[in-house]
Parts: C-alpha cells; structure tokens; sequence
C-alpha cells in the first residue's frame, strides 16, 4: 500500500501550529494576570509576515483610523474663568460604566475586528503552516524522486 504523506509532512507544519498556540496562549494567560509588555510580540513573530499584513485589517489600527478624530483643545484665553467641575454626586438611578454591556446583534464582518490581535496571529500560522507543508512536500517529493524509492 503506498503510503500519502510522509511522518515530515504531518508533524513539521503540526509542531509549527502547536508552537503558535503555545505562544499564543501563553500571552493571553500573561495578559490575564498580569502586565504583558512585550510577550505579544513573539507570536506575531512567530507567524510573519502574513500576521503583519493581516494586523492591519484585524487590529486596532482599523478603529483609530474609521474613527472621529480627537476634538482639539482650546487653551482658555480671555477675562472669565472655565465653568467649574460639577461638585454634587449624581443620582443612584444614573448608570455606571460598569453596567455597561456591549451590543452582540451585530454579526457582520466587524464582529470579527474584535479578535484583533488574536486573529490575525491565528490566520497567519494557518498561512504559514499551509506554506511549510506544501514546501517540506515538495522537498520530499524531490528526495523520494531523486534517490527512486517512490511509494516508499
């Protein structure tokens, strides 16, 4: 019986995906608990340049970019003073940020922005993990070919 795939084929593009996760959860798990600095950058790393161009799409450059820009502030020049902060507490019934809930019916593409930077490291090891199997195929191929045990 000839056999497809070779044991190369399956567990160098497999170990590749398993080192992205690994990664990939690990800075998650940082991110978690604690300040994560730079330990996002080794999974992006890790699955460039596909990760870098897809960042671009997924990340949170999209929303700074569709966004309103900043209003500028006007340094007060003149005779009277700024209005004063307000002092009393507001009401109980007054909702606080933390009730704050997302709304979760949208379900088009811009539900997918929100993985941001999760997606794009995701999407770039798929990218790249196809790519390292079509090339250690290839390799393979050319060494079973050369050496003419096909079907080994």
């Amino acid at each position: 019986m000839e056999r497809r795939w070779s044991k190369a084929e399956m567990w160098v593009p497999g170990g590749y995906l398993a080192l992205v996760l690994a990664l990939e959860l690990g800075t998650y798990a940082i991110g978690r608990t604690g300040d994560a600095g730079f330990a996002g950058i080794w999974p992006l790393l890790a699955t460039a340049p596909v990760s870098l161009l897809l960042l671009g799409f997924f990340g949170p450059a999209v929303k700074a970019a569709s966004a309103d820009p900043a209003p500028a502030v006007v340094p007060h020049h003149g005779e009277q003073p700024p209005t004063p902060l307000p002092t009393e507490l507001s009401p109980e019934n007054t909702p606080l940020p933390a009730d704050w809930t997302p709304d979760t019916t949208a379900a088009g593409p811009e539900a997918w922005s929100a993985l941001g930077f999760h997606a794009a490291v995701l999407i770039g090891a798929l990218v790249n993990a196809a790519a390292i199997w079509s090339f250690v195929r290839f390799l393979v191929q050319r060494r079973l070919g050369s050496t003419g045990r096909a079907g080994v």
